[in-house]
């Protein structure tokens, strides 16, 4: 089964560039089968994994980013892989 987790976070104001630079810098461990990092306007970064798993599985997530980095608490999502197309 295929297991997608979604991290996304919005930035303090201003600190779009330095939350990207700051989730692409995460290692998990172990690594996922895929691991994609997006940007949006408002400084809000977005990463997913793939990992070859059951829905349940404890699987590495990124942290929540110290300090003052985010303005609000991350969000996150665990889904299944249903259907590719």
């Amino acid at each position: 089964m295929t297991v997608a987790l979604m991290w996304e976070a919005r930035a303090a104001e201003g600190r779009g560039p330095e939350l990207l630079k700051w989730a692409r810098e995460q290692d998990l461990v172990p690594s996922p089968l895929r691991r994609e990092t997006f940007a949006a306007p408002g400084d809000r970064v977005l990463v997913i994994t793939w990992w070859d798993a059951p829905y349940e599985a404890d699987l590495p997530e990124l942290p929540e980013p110290g300090g003052d980095l985010a303005r609000r608490p991350v969000h996150r999502w665990r889904f299944e892989s249903v259907d590719v197309a």
